[in-house]
């Protein structure tokens, strides 16, 4: 067989993904598609991982299901309103969000007023309802951390600039976190910030000593309270405590082991019936590693992989300084938050707590997350290409189905101000068509007669018969002029 034949086919199909991924909203659909497919899968393994425990404890298996369920709607009902959200509102309004946030973490804190659950005061239960507002805080400073930067332009910002007021008010909100305590979050702040000023064009050497910063004031909280420095002993040393502070990470190994390559099949996952604590949590792709097996595992790395690469290209192809360095930072803290829990999952991090994105349970998680996701999606849709295959017609049945709004065209905004620049003003009419200082342009004005008997004259030897027309007759209309004819005759 000729070898160019034997390839053709996988060419083919290069080629046929090339032209699909060529398409204006090609990033738009992907986005879409990603946050669908971890939507559903999500709901789907909360409902096998948490069906035994929620039997035990309501009598019924859909009890942590239900709950997942509702916020998940909700979250795709934020996910559409993120898309309908214009860039200037969503700008105006980062730093009144960024401070709501900042006053409820502080609420949160207020015995009687914030709920501890699983030794952290971090919840307001209202109605029965559970809200987290540290998953708000991480939302409204990277809106409002990119919406500073981008009108700051890091390239011609000063380091100051560029440090303040974000840093002091990321190490609030990090200090409000450390109160309750919640380390995963506070690695999530982390991430947050990094990516801010490494997109943003920090100095390499001034970015490698905040990251050292980070990564001793991450150690020293680890070390600090006692269930944290139990989990960091039981990494380095996971055979000295095998029924205390190692037993989940070692629970979730052997689920892993037991999947093996096609899983033991969807619901047929033996650590579910309390083996393995927050099964439906911190641990669900032990779950999915169990019952999908490896391959289950790695399709589910895939969708994050794709999506990874999905935000970063719409990140490179905006135009807009604000929407380039906020999806950029979005796309990096929810490939890290994920990296994270899978690391700690498989045994090659300490155990942090946090969630896998939109497939771990939790409400609040999941609707801010689907709430990032929209943002993103909605940065796709300001892509250039997007924007005039949007404005010729092209709005797909996705688009016209559910009418979202159209993309607003990107208009350069002057560099520190943060609104549109200011236009030049228009020249005066006695000016036009030179260029001469204000006060100059008055002096024709102020001219005496003898001035203007002096220049008539000196159009007269240009030789103009205008000019010598006016200089006989010696009318109001000739004295009127200001010498213009005498000046044009001198151009000629």
């Amino acid at each position: 067989m000729n070898p160019t034949q034997a390839a053709s086919p996988a060419r083919t199909v290069r080629g046929r993904v090339g032209v699909w991924m060529a398409r204006p909203l090609a990033s738009f659909h992907l986005v879409v598609t990603i946050a669908l497919l971890l939507t559903v899968l999500g709901l789907v393994m909360v409902l096998s991982s948490s069906s035994v425990e929620s039997v035990a404890a309501d009598g019924s298996p859909y009890d942590k299901f239900t709950s997942q369920f509702v916020f998940a709607l909700i979250g795709l009902v934020v996910f559409y309103l993120a898309l309908q959200i214009p860039v200037r509102t969503l700008r105006k309004f980062s730093f009144p969000a960024f401070a709501i946030s900042v006053i409820m973490l502080a609420l949160v804190l207020i015995p009687g007023i914030g709920t501890k659950s699983q030794g952290t005061r971090g919840w307001f239960v209202i109605g029965g309802v559970s809200l987290q507002p540290s998953e708000i805080a991480k939302i409204t400073l990277a809106v409002w951390g990119a919406h500073l930067l981008a009108s700051r332009r890091g390239e011609s910002a000063t380091l100051k600039e560029m440090l303040v007021p974000l840093v002091p008010a990321a190490l609030l909100v990090t200090i409000l976190i450390v109160l309750q305590p919640d380390l995963g979050t506070t690695v999530s702040l982390f991430i947050i910030v990094l990516a801010l000023l490494w997109f943003a064009g920090l100095p390499l050497k001034v970015f490698i000593g905040i990251v050292g910063t980070a990564a001793a004031s991450a150690t020293v909280l680890a070390l600090t309270a006692g269930y944290r420095s139990a989990r960091v002993r039981a990494f380095f040393n996971p055979g000295d405590d095998p029924q205390g502070s190692g037993y989940q990470a070692r629970q979730a190994r052997y689920s892993l082991a037991d999947g093996g390559l096609w899983g033991r099949g969807l619901g047929q996952s033996r650590a579910k019936w309390n083996y393995l604590p927050n099964a439906h949590n911190d641990f669900i792709f032990a779950i999915i590693g169990e019952e999908l097996g490896f391959l289950g595992g790695v399709a589910v790395i895939g969708l994050f992989g794709l999506f990874a690469y999905v935000g970063l290209r719409i990140a490179m192809r905006s135009v807009d300084p604000f929407l380039r360095l906020f999806t950029a930072t979005a796309t990096t803290w929810i490939i890290g938050q994920a990296f994270i829990n899978i690391g700690y999952v498989v045994g090659l991090l300490p155990v942090t707590g946090l969630q896998l994105p939109l497939v771990s349970a939790g409400g609040t998680s999941t609707v801010t997350t689907l709430l990032m996701f929209g943002l993103i999606a909605s940065a796709a849709r300001h892509e250039p290409e997007a924007v005039a295959a949007l404005n010729a017609g092209q709005d797909g049945r996705f688009a016209r189905l559910f009418r979202i709004r159209k993309p607003e065209p990107y208009l350069p905004v002057r560099a520190g101000a943060g609104r549109p620049a200011r236009p030049r003003r228009a020249p005066r009419p006695e000016a036009a068509g030179r260029r001469t200082p204000r006060n100059q342009a008055a002096a024709p004005r102020t001219a005496t007669r003898s001035q203007r008997t002096t220049r008539t004259a000196a159009g007269a030897g240009s030789g103009t018969a205008r000019s010598r027309t006016a200089r006989a007759s010696g009318t109001t209309r000739g004295r009127g002029s200001n010498g213009r004819t005498g000046e044009r005759g001198n151009r000629r």
